[in-house]
């Protein structure tokens, strides 16, 4: 079913749009909520929630990009259930690395410095990505917003781990020259 389609059932308050929304973007959610959670029960909690809340969303809300808006919602209810999971505890997974890699060029995004200059890093960010060649933003999207090992990139990919961490790290180093040019470091 299309996007438009599935979207009209929720503005419907038709319950069919839960069972579409699971039947073309359950996996597509498990897999983000997955490579987070690291744990089967807990991803399949998460995808739950994600249809509870794009049921609360959708009116007034009218995502363009269903997939998208999804998505959004799974990572941000699996990262929420990964932190109060952890919250006492650090495991050392690839959340943690993936996130500690990209603190690095960002800096720590709770002080209130980050809050007021949000929306330019946000509009730097997309500049910058929009100028990275496809495979390279492809492997960046992988690794920073699904979340994907360096392995499972290599894997989807067909580079060598090596060339994945390679191509990462020249990612991130342009990125911090450009944030820093642009006065946002």
């Amino acid at each position: 079913m299309e996007d438009s389609r599935i979207v009209d059932l929720y503005f419907a308050r038709d319950e069919q749009a839960i069972q579409e929304t699971e039947s073309k973007y359950g996996g597509y959610c498990y897999s983000i909520a997955y490579n987070i959670l690291t744990n089967r029960e807990d991803a399949e909690e998460s995808v739950s929630d994600t249809y509870l809340a794009a049921w609360k969303a959708m009116p007034p809300t009218r995502p363009s990009l269903l997939g998208a808006f999804l998505g959004k919602i799974t990572r941000r209810l699996s990262i929420d259930r990964w932190r109060k999971r952890n919250a006492y505890k650090r495991t050392g997974g690839e959340m943690v690395l993936a996130l500690e890699e990209l603190d690095q060029v960002t800096g720590d995004s709770e002080s209130p410095e980050a809050a007021v200059t949000r929306k330019e890093l946000a509009a730097s960010l997309n500049r910058y990505f929009s100028s990275l060649p496809v495979t390279e933003r492809s492997v960046f999207l992988c690794r920073y917003w699904y979340l994907d090992s360096i392995a499972q990139i290599a894997e989807k990919t067909g580079f060598s781990t090596s060339k994945v961490a390679s191509m990462l790290h020249r990612i991130r180093g342009n990125l911090k020259k450009q944030l820093a040019k642009e006065g946002l470091l």
